[in-house]
């Protein structure tokens, strides 16, 4: 982590403005990069940027290492020439609000399809050599992923396992048969992962010469039905027809009474360490190709995890397995060849003391949650004045209620009264009490949610843990930030001593 003092906002992408129903990494993604920069803000933190299956949750993704194509900028595609003005003219009436992930995906497939077709008609030739340069570079997994979804496709979206037993099982000769009758598929989504590539580089390039730091997100574990799994079964416990013997979750906590059932298999860590955790290093490395900091999403798992059985249909009936430990750290820093490594520890939840040593052993930034401060249960933190300085503080995250919707609806009246005495307010802008909370607070880092700063309530949260469908869709409306916000998170930014070049500790 960064030895100065900063502050940043929490958004995904796809909840930027736009016109063709999604977040983009086109003309609104600079723009929210020039936000940043005139509020003095330092870093954008992001969600997992992998391609989506169902439920649209990025923590469930068809790939560790692909990028979602749903990301693509048409209109950057448009100025590349691998689209035609025309072809964007008239689109569908998509909602300003809300992802609607069902029309988006029929909408984009068939743009990203077609500029498919024009890059393989030659109309770019240029690109030929990148694309072929990117295609060689990112082998080590792209062959796989290109393969997986093409598979994925020509069995209509079942999950893996349930394809025909050669090829569910990898046998080489029906990989190479597939691989030669898919080959127009497997090749459309190689270029699909060359485009975001490509642009999110741009951007990335971008938000670093503004001085912005990318904060990225990978989750502990990875999907079942995704080109990990498929490509690497030996990583994980599965039976001989490859469904998990056991799932992974957490037991019951704040979020639900009866745990989150998250249902990814469980690693078998003890066949990557005889590899020396090699798949591991390789996927940090590829994440922070992406982003300059990663955030490890369930930190605890890796000191133990939750393991439920297979079956069961919800996350109480389970045991707390030992994982890797300061096994897999030691070699992250072998493989970096650093001894500081660029992870966020998010230790939220059930926190032992074994947890805590493993993340200071390390000297890994922990999360602290404003709102976690305030409440009772499972979920208390201790009071932001005895925050240490290695840390990172949010008002929320994106499993927590926006900071209106948790002082209206969430928070009890022994809750809000609480807030209010520690902050000396009497709420009427309980969004911009707890943000300057959040920026005065010891922690080398702040981190505040975009639905914050534009002050919405519950209607506006991003993501409800435990519950399957309608997470992930909202977007900020174009407009929504206004001067005064950028005035305010700057002149906050600037009294904390979170502005550019502030070494810590030396104020203003």
């Amino acid at each position: 982590m960064s030895p100065t003092r900063s502050c940043g906002i929490l958004l995904h992408p796809t909840s930027l403005p736009g016109r063709f129903g999604i977040g983009e990494m086109g003309p609104e993604a600079y723009h929210f990069l020039d936000f940043l920069a005139e509020s003095k803000q330092r870093a954008w933190q992001v969600l997992p940027l992998g391609p989506t299956g169902y439920g649209d949750s990025p923590y469930q993704s068809f790939s560790a290492f692909a990028g979602n194509p749903l990301l693509i900028s048409l209109e950057r595609l448009v100025a590349d020439g691998l689209l035609r003005p025309a072809d964007v003219r008239e689109t569908p009436s998509f909602p300003e609000h809300r992802v609607n992930y069902g029309s988006v995906i029929q909408f984009k497939t068939a743009m990203l399809t077609r500029s498919f077709e024009r890059f393989r008609a030659g109309v770019r030739p240029h690109l030929q050599d990148d694309f072929d340069a990117f295609a060689r570079d990112s082998s080590a997994w792209l062959e796989d992923f290109a393969l997986f979804m093409a598979l994925k496709e020509a069995h209509g979206g079942a999950v893996w396992n349930t394809w025909e037993p050669d090829i569910a099982g990898r046998q080489p000769q029906a990989v190479g048969r597939w691989q030669r009758d898919l080959s127009d598929s497997c090749y459309r989504h190689k270029y699909y992962q060359y485009l975001f590539s490509k642009q999110w580089s741009a951007l990335k390039g971008a938000a670093n010469e503004r001085g912005i730091n990318l904060i990225g997100d990978t989750p502990i574990f990875v999907a079942h039905d995704s080109s990990d799994v498929w490509a690497h079964p030996e990583f994980y416990h599965l039976s001989a027809q490859g469904e998990p013997t056991a799932v992974a979750g957490v037991p019951p906590d704040y979020y639900s009474d009866t745990g989150q059932l998250w249902g990814n298999p469980i690693y078998r860590w003890d066949v990557m360490k005889e590899s020396g955790y090699g798949w591991w290093i390789d996927r940090v490395k590829a994440t922070l190709a992406a982003v300059d900091i990663v955030r490890l999403d369930h930190f605890r798992g890796f000191e133990a995890y939750w393991e439920v059985p297979a079956g069961e249909k919800t996350a109480v009936r389970g045991r707390w397995v030992k994982g890797p430990g300061a096994d897999l750290f030691h070699a992250l820093r072998h493989g970096f060849s650093v001894h500081n490594l660029p992870l966020i520890a998010e230790d939220l939840g059930v926190i032992t003391p074994e947890v805590t040593a493993l993340r200071d052993q390390f000297e890994l930034p922990g999360m602290k949650v404003l709102q976690f401060s305030f409440s009772g249960g499972v979920a208390r933190m201790e009071p932001p004045y005895q925050y240490p300085r290695n840390c990172v503080v949010y008002t929320g995250t994106h499993d927590n209620d926006t900071a209106w919707g948790w002082f209206r609806y969430s928070a009890s009246a022994e809750e809000r009264e609480m807030a209010l005495k520690y902050m000396g307010t009497d709420g009427r802008e309980f969004n911009w009490d707890l943000i300057r909370l959040a920026l005065s607070s010891v922690a080398d880092v702040a981190v505040v949610p975009l639905q914050d700063v534009l002050g919405l309530d519950s209607e506006s949260r991003m993501n409800y843990p435990g519950r399957a469908t309608g997470n992930w869709t909202w977007r900020f409306l174009p407009g929504a930030i206004t001067v005064e916000m950028k005035r305010r998170l700057a002149d906050m930014a600037e009294v904390y001593g979170r502005c550019r070049g502030q070494e810590v500790g030396s104020g203003r």
